[in-house]
C-alpha cells in the first residue's frame, strides 16, 4: 500500500466520504496505532486504524448494499452519463451493480465490491428469480397472461423467453417473476401483444425484497439476509 492520507483511507474503507473523515479526524476519533490522527496523519501497511473505538476491518471488507433506483438513473459507470449510477449512489468504497435496470425503470439493484459473488448472480443459467410490478395502457386479459407465462418469441432478440409466473394485482397491474434478464425483456414481452408498460418496478431479487426503502436509498444486506442469498446463488 505504501503511504495513504488518512481520509482516503477512511474513505476507500467505506467509513464515509474524505469530507467526513477529515472531521472525524478533527473531532480526535480516529487513531492510528493507538496515537490520535491529525488531517495529513499517513496510514502505512501495518498500521492499526481506530474509529470511534472501533478498529476497521481494511478495505478488502466485502461490501453488499441494495439500491432503490430511480427512473431516470442510468446502469453504467461512464462518467459522460450525467445520471449514471455510480455518481448518484457516490458510495466511498468501489462497487459494481448487478441485474441492470434500464433507464425508465426503477426498483431493486445490488451493488458490490465481491467479483466473484456478482458474476454468479448474473448468470441467467442458474435461474435467479426477480419479480417487478408492471402497471400497463389496457385492461389485461387471460390469454395475455397465459401466453406471456408460456414464453413469448421475440425477433428483435431472435430468442423465445422462459417460462414465467404473473399475478394479476388490477385491471392494468401484475407482478411478473422471470429467471432471465434479457434487455428490457417485460417491455419487449408486453409489446408482443400490443400492450405498453406505463410503470416497472423491480421489487424482488431473490429472497431480497424492496420492501419499504425510500427511492434513491441504499442500505447494506442484513447477515441473515446475505447468508441465504449467498446460499442460493452459490447452491
Amino acid at each position: 500500500m505504501g503511504e495513504e492520507r488518512i481520509n482516503k483511507y477512511l474513505a476507500e474503507a467505506g467509513v464515509c466520504s474524505r469530507r467526513a473523515a477529515d472531521r472525524l479526524v478533527e473531532a480526535g476519533k480516529v487513531l492510528i496505532n493507538g496515537n490520535v490522527a491529525e488531517n495529513g496523519s499517513k496510514v502505512r501497511e501495518g498500521d492499526v486504524v481506530t474509529v470511534d473505538g472501533k478498529v476497521l476491518e481494511g478495505r478488502d471488507k466485502k461490501v453488499y448494499l441494495a439500491f432503490y433506483k430511480p427512473a431516470g438513473i442510468v446502469c453504467t459507470a461512464e462518467k459522460r452519463e450525467e445520471n449514471n449510477i455510480m455518481d448518484y449512489i457516490d458510495y466511498p468504497v468501489r462497487v459494481t451493480y448487478c441485474g441492470r435496470l434500464d433507464k425508465d425503470s426503477e426498483g431493486l439493484l445490488f451493488l458490490s465490491n465481491d467479483g466473484d459473488f456478482m458474476q454468479m448472480l448474473m448468470r441467467g443459467a442458474n435461474g435467479h428469480e426477480r419479480e417487478y410490478l408492471v402497471r400497463v395502457n389496457k385492461p389485461l386479459t387471460d390469454d395475455f397472461i397465459s401466453s406471456m407465462e408460456k414464453g413469448v418469441f421475440l425477433p428483435e432478440l431472435n430468442v423465445t423467453t422462459k417460462r414465467c409466473s404473473i399475478r394479476k394485482i388490477s385491471d392494468v397491474t401484475f407482478t411478473i417473476t422471470l429467471t432471465q434478464g434479457l434487455n428490457r425483456q417485460i417491455r419487449r414481452m408486453c409489446r408482443a401483444f400490443d400492450y405498453h408498460v406505463r410503470f416497472l418496478k423491480r421489487v424482488r431479487i431473490e429472497n431480497v425484497q424492496l420492501g419499504n426503502m425510500e427511492l434513491g436509498a441504499y442500505r447494506e444486506l442484513e447477515k441473515d439476509e446475505l447468508a441465504e442469498l449467498k446460499r442460493r446463488v452459490y447452491g
